[in-house]
């Protein structure tokens, strides 16, 4: 004990003189100083990880900086302002006061008068509309051609609108006895008579639309393409006039997908500068009322089937001819074979 006392007192006495000291810190230096030299050297070999970084202040210690040091403009108080606020007497206003006069609007801001407006229920359907409009617009189609066209398929349809009658008259007879202008039998003639010229007329339309190639063709609208653009000419009749030799279901079928071919064919030539750029919209129209005409027919002669007698047709007609040829060829065979045995007969008995 009294020899560490003594230590202890012995050593402090040393580093209270100047000269201990001094030479103590002298050694001190020289220490930190090997110390930077082995730590540089130390960094030198280990990876940059390992390095000490050097000490940064966090933005906590920054924040908490700024809010306590006085003159900062983070929370300026107007003291003044908050006591002319004070003094200020509130005024009521009883006539404000109702069941929403504490509610917060969401949807507008406070303050603003928010006016109602009419809302236009049928808003997106009339913006259909008006494209749909805008899309098949045929402004740019010739008057001429507009008026022409229409006009020459109004007899298409009439010729389907008076399908449907026939066929709702013939029903009325089939219920009642009698029909409502005319009857059973009436309509059912008058019927056979119509279905004919549809098909015939549907015929001549498909082959005046194929010959309207020929004429751009001849025109050398769109340059000279040959070949190509004079079968679309040719295809057109060759596919409608066949079917003038159908059943009547078939041959509005047949012209139904010929109509809307021939929509695609002119659609396509449109596209590559064959036709006029109007062509393909005036095209749709004429497709349209055409194909609604035939749907028409068919949905009228479906409502009769059961109820009258299939009208022959060319083919039947043709089948009755050959048919008939061959009865003669038969009568004509069996005729000349009696003779023969009758001269054989007359031989004989001589």
């Amino acid at each position: 004990m009294l020899r560490n006392g003594v230590t202890r007192s012995w050593t402090r006495s040393l580093l209270r003189s100047p000269t201990v000291s001094s030479r103590h810190t002298s050694t001190i230096g020289a220490l930190h100083a090997r110390l930077q030299a082995h730590t540089a050297h130390s960094q030198l070999r280990r990876p940059s990880s390992l390095a000490i970084n050097p000490y940064k202040q966090s933005s906590t210690a920054l924040q908490r900086y700024a809010s306590t040091h006085p003159g900062t403009p983070f929370d300026h108080i107007d003291k003044k302002h908050e006591k002319d606020v004070a003094k200020t007497a509130i005024e009521p206003h009883p006539e404000e006061v109702s069941t929403l006069s504490s509610v917060r609007q969401v949807m507008h801001e406070e303050g603003v008068e928010d006016k109602e407006r009419d809302v236009d229920m049928l808003a997106g359907v009339k913006s259909d509309l008006k494209m749909i409009g805008e899309t098949f617009s045929m402004k740019e189609v010739p008057r001429e051609a507009l008026v022409l066209g229409m006009a020459g398929f109004l007899p298409y349809l009439a010729t389907s609108l008076s399908t449907v009658y026939l066929a709702w008259d013939i029903n009325h007879a089939a219920l009642t006895g009698s029909g409502f202008l005319l009857s059973g039998q009436t309509a059912e003639l008058l019927l056979h008579i119509i279905e004919p010229l549809q098909i015939a007329y549907g015929a001549v339309i498909l082959s005046f639309l194929g010959a309207i190639h020929w004429g751009l063709e001849f025109a050398k609208y769109g340059g000279k393409h040959g070949y190509p653009r004079y079968a679309i000419g040719v295809v057109a009749p060759a596919i409608a006039w066949p079917t003038t030799l159908l059943p009547v279901e078939y041959a509005l079928i047949a012209q139904f997908l010929a109509f809307n071919y021939l929509y695609f064919a002119d659609a396509r030539a449109t596209r590559r500068g064959w036709a006029p750029h109007w062509y393909t919209t005036y095209r749709f129209a004429l497709t349209f009322i055409v194909g609604a005409s035939i749907v028409i027919s068919l949905i009228g002669r479906g409502q009769i089937a059961d109820k009258i007698n299939r009208l022959p047709g060319p083919a039947d007609r043709i089948k009755a001819l050959r048919d008939s040829q061959m009865e003669s060829l038969e009568a004509e065979e069996k005729e000349r074979r009696s003779k023969l045995v009758s001269q054989e007969d007359d031989e004989d008995a001589e």
